[in-house]
């Protein structure tokens, strides 16, 4: 399988503070704090920047201007420029006149649309304009940010994926008694295993607690601070396994849905911005859906791409395209399939209205024997791989949002001769049996609390690493 270079990334947790005392950084275990543009904005950043943490101002692409000016005249470390995912435009607008006008400071996007990470006992969804709720007995449904990741991470080419969320308060008892430890660090190890940079939001109570000291709240933080250092990563340069799907789009919205089911069936896949996509990045790729209408060239790449052997999905984009005057085209409700050399393409007559089928559907058009990596009896469990420092050497990354023991069965696309299995709650490494079966290394994961890491060892190194033991 092949790889892909991503941006630079130390995978980061940034903290939002609003208090005007601050704690020490080895209180709250990381280094950036950003303060939201405001009347406190300047007094809550000097006590910040006294203890040693870099600074980061939080503003609105309007108040961006004023911010940054502050913060290059009081040495901090840079602005965050909030928006999401419908004003990406703008946004980037703005990040490049202030990166322009400001070039020693740091000038991160956030997307302010992430969801608080839980599972959910029902999904609700529409169908025909009607919204229902799946039954009891369908499997649990995730709030999770995997889909938003890799949009960022297909969108904004120049900084690794930056996401918020806020905690829902709704329920006046959540509002009342704030999150607990484990919410936090299901948010830190969510954001750590999809290699992307999490700016969180601490609660208000919490925020006083750990200035004042208080001890209840500083035991409650040590899980978190171990979260946080568990999924630190220091590697420079980063590498993304190359998925079997890719997503053609060129906005959020449209492709929302139907990639948050997809990530939520772990079917791994890749967003590539429509306008820029050239044939060399469908390469590696299974399975196209194009979400925005192709232009000329996109259009004959497409064709091609079904020629070698790949399906095509179009969603919901009518218009005259070259394999149309196929004869031998098939009909079925609202989807026409047109064979196009040795691959397929299926126009959808329709947008997606049920994504819970469509993600379903997308997994059957998958090469079996291609996939990356699978899951089985692992209903509330998200997996991401990615190449490990040595050739022959893969990382497996597992994120429970149960927040309870479960066992994971994983499938891996590949022959490796060891897995070592560490955890935030159990450390490193736990050795696990390994099963090879026609081209794929199957083991089990026996108890994944919040989140945890596989390393898998190439194949000739399971001897030395046994030895090793000793």
């Amino acid at each position: 399988m092949g790889a892909l270079a991503a941006p630079a990334s130390l995978g980061k947790v940034y903290v939002r503070w609003t208090e005007s005392r601050v704690p020490a950084a080895k209180i709250l275990g990381v280094n950036e704090l950003v303060v939201p543009w405001g009347d406190v904005a300047k007094s809550v950043a000097e006590a910040a920047k006294k203890q040693g943490y870099r600074v980061y101002l939080e503003a609105s692409v309007e108040q961006a201007a004023t911010a940054a000016e502050m913060a290059a005249r009081t040495g901090l470390a840079g602005v965050i420029l909030q928006g999401d995912a419908s004003e990406i435009g703008k946004v980037e607008e703005g990040e490049r006149k202030l990166s322009a006008a400001y070039p020693k400071l740091k000038i991160l996007i956030l997307d302010a649309g992430g969801k608080q990470p839980e599972m959910r006992g029902w999904l609700v969804f529409e169908r025909n304009g009607i919204l229902q709720v799946s039954s009891p007995t369908s499997q649990p449904w995730l709030d999770e940010n995997l889909a938003l990741a890799r949009y960022e991470r297909g969108f904004q080419a120049r900084q690794a994926p930056l996401y918020t969320f806020s905690w829902d308060e709704s329920d006046p008892l959540v509002k009342a008694q704030e999150p607990r430890a484990a919410d936090y660090a299901l948010a830190v190890a969510e954001a750590g295993a999809f290699h992307a940079d999490l700016l969180l939001e601490v609660h208000e109570r919490q925020q006083k607690g750990l200035a004042n000291g208080e001890k209840e709240t500083l035991e409650d933080w040590g899980q978190v601070k171990r979260t946080i250092e568990f999924y630190e990563r220091r590697n420079e340069e980063e590498m993304e396994m190359a998925a079997p799907v890719g997503v053609l789009t060129n906005d959020y919205e449209t492709s929302y849905e139907a990639i948050n089911l997809m990530a939520r069936h772990n079917i791994p896949f890749r967003v590539l911005r429509s306008e820029g996509v050239k044939a060399s990045d469908l390469e590696g790729l299974d399975v196209v859906i194009a979400f925005a209408a192709p232009g000329k060239e996109l259009t004959e790449e497409i064709r091609g791409f079904a020629e070698r052997g790949g399906v095509v999905v179009l969603v919901n984009l009518p218009g005259a395209y070259p394999w149309d005057s196929d004869s031998g085209a098939k009909t079925s409700g609202h989807s026409v399939t047109y064979t196009v050399g040795k691959g397929r393409v299926i126009e959808l007559g329709e947008a997606v209205t049920d994504p819970e089928t469509f993600a379903q559907d997308i997994r059957r058009l998958m090469v079996k024997e291609r996939i990356p990596v699978s899951l089985w009896n692992s209903l509330t469990t998200l997996v991401a791989a990615y190449p490990g420092e040595k050739a022959g050497e893969m990382i497996v990354e597992l994120v429970n949002y149960a927040e309870e023991p479960t066992q994971v069965q994983v499938q891996v696309k590949g022959t490796f001769g060891s897995v070592r299995y560490e955890s935030v709650e159990g450390g490193c490494c736990e050795k696990l049996k390994t099963v090879q079966v026609y081209g794929f290394t199957e083991f089990v994961v026996p108890d994944v609390v919040i989140g945890g890491r596989a390393r898998l060892g190439a194949a000739g190194k399971a001897e030395e690493e046994r030895k090793s033991n000793y």
